[in-house]
């Protein structure tokens, strides 16, 4: 009797990872939806600044932070779908899945201390309209701290893959891994997981992860994600070419 209850039970835990997986992968596609809405305006108004309309810049920015607050709601719930995913367990009674997510979003709410003013993606949206016209330039207010700290910001936990070396912006397949959130060459990063014979933990230093084949994968986001930050460092690049030259013009006028 105890081991039928058992096997219920492990029947049950399996059924509701499969169905927050399913869940989570969805969600998950919606988000890069979002993402790309998100990019798309932020294109639109740098051609607005080129024009010099500024009010419809300023109404896309406020349309931006609209679309945030869907966004970071859509995290919050695909946050509490692993956790539940990950941590469920039947109880001897019916289990209230609707609380149980509520109360799962409620705590990733209560744990993101992200300001909207200072959010990525907003930082990310002003500055391109901001180097518009003054690329090179500090935005209005900002010390350079914090600009380093904002305008690098990225959810790529990491940018090169430990196991080739490459970084993640010249990866022909990139995977991350669902545990971890590392990023990694997938042909690489398969070959080591095949080859332990037991318990695969994550090749990148510090992190205890351990890895499973069928929880690497290319999610709706990384592609995105990928050439977000491949996009950031191309315009890092052309800043920093705008910033030598305007030192050279400063050292003719000394001489």
């Amino acid at each position: 009797m105890a081991s039928r209850s058992a096997s219920r039970s492990d029947g049950v835990t399996s059924r509701v990872k499969t169905a927050a997986t399913n869940l989570y992968s969805d969600n998950q596609s919606l988000i890069g939806e979002i993402r790309k809405a998100l990019n798309m305006m932020k294109e639109i108004a740098v051609d607005f600044e080129k024009d010099n309309q500024s009010d419809m810049v300023k109404e896309l920015e406020n349309a931006v932070f609209e679309l945030l607050d869907t966004y970071d709601n859509c995290m919050h719930f695909s946050s509490a779908i692993q956790s539940v995913g990950d941590r469920y367990q039947p109880g001897p009674g019916l289990t209230d899945f609707k609380k149980l997510f509520e109360d799962e979003v409620a705590k990733a709410k209560a744990n993101s201390s992200a300001v909207p003013q200072k959010h990525p993606l907003i930082r990310q949206f002003k500055e391109a309209v901001w180097n518009v016209h003054h690329a090179g330039q500090l935005l209005p207010g900002d010390e350079q701290e914090e600009i380093v700290m904002t305008s690098t910001q990225s959810n790529l936990l990491n940018i090169t893959c430990p196991l080739t070396g490459k970084p993640v912006t010249e990866l022909a397949n990139p995977v991350r891994s669902v545990e971890c959130k590392h990023i990694y060459d997938k042909n690489a990063i398969i070959y080591y997981i095949r080859s332990k014979n037991t318990h695969p933990k994550c090749p990148v230093a510090g992190c205890p992860k351990i890895l499973q084949e069928a929880n690497v994968v290319c999610d709706a986001l990384l592609p995105i994600e990928i050439e977000e930050m491949r996009t950031m460092s191309e315009q890092t690049a052309r800043t920093d070419v705008i910033e030598d030259f305007t030192k050279l013009d400063d050292e003719e006028e000394d001489d």
